[in-house]
């Protein structure tokens, strides 16, 4: 009986640290997609301004 409950929370702990792994990996990708997504903007706010400016 002791056994069964002693693989019952080592298959708690594995799934447990599957899903930290999981929740990991998807904030690296989303942090830097947004990351990117930063840099993008910032570059084409930069750009525009200077390039839209008139000519003296």
């Amino acid at each position: 009986m002791k056994n069964k409950f002693v693989a019952s929370v080592l298959s708690a702990l594995l799934y447990t640290q599957g899903l930290l792994g999981f929740a990991a990996v998807a904030s690296v990708l989303l942090k830097d997609r947004a990351h990117a997504e930063t840099m993008t903007t910032g570059i084409v706010e930069t750009a525009v301004p200077a390039a839209a400016a008139p000519a003296r």
